[in-house]
């Protein structure tokens, strides 16, 4: 299935990235509450071109967006499950109207469009196994369109990270 857009997409001339602004990208990544001084005192260069340099990456979408990152068991959130769906019908409409869907959606927190038997992928939190099963009965598939679906319970997680390495 081709990728459905709700926009075309512009082709984007990637931003070059020296050895001082993937420092500052590391350091943002291991603490996004670290001042433009600790930044500026760890790889030795002065505020001011940190900061213009962390709002340049900002302004051209390097850096989307700056995150809390929260235990989701500790929240009432200790189910986690990955779901597989493929759509019946694949086209751009019924994409982009699948898409808003699943944005409207407050269990998935995380959505990506795959390759394979399946279209899409969604991370769907939620309470307990009575909150999802209610979640993928009363709304999941009652979205438009809504082919198979696939639901794998995470048992436990091994490795989780937001953190690029370059």
């Amino acid at each position: 299935m081709k990728k459905p857009q709700e926009k075309e997409e512009k082709t984007v001339t990637p931003l070059q990235l020296d050895d001082k602004d993937l420092a500052i990208l590391r350091l943002l990544q291991e603490n996004a509450r670290i001042t433009v001084r600790e930044i500026s005192d760890k790889i030795h260069l002065s505020a001011t071109p940190v900061h213009e340099r962390i709002r340049r990456m900002e302004e051209s979408g390097v850096i989307r967006q700056y995150a809390a990152l929260v235990d989701h068991t500790k929240v009432k959130k200790g189910l986690m499950v990955i779901c597989y769906v493929s759509l019946k019908q694949h086209n751009k409409n019924a994409g982009t109207r699948f898409i808003k869907a699943i944005q409207q959606m407050n269990e998935v927190i995380e959505c990506y469009n795959i390759s394979g038997e399946f279209d899409f992928m969604l991370k769907v939190v939620a309470e307990n196994m009575d909150a999802y099963y209610d979640f993928h009965v009363n709304t999941l598939s009652q979205v438009e369109n809504m082919g198979h679906m696939q639901s794998v319970f995470v048992m436990g997680i091994i490795k989780q990270t937001h953190q690029l390495v370059y």
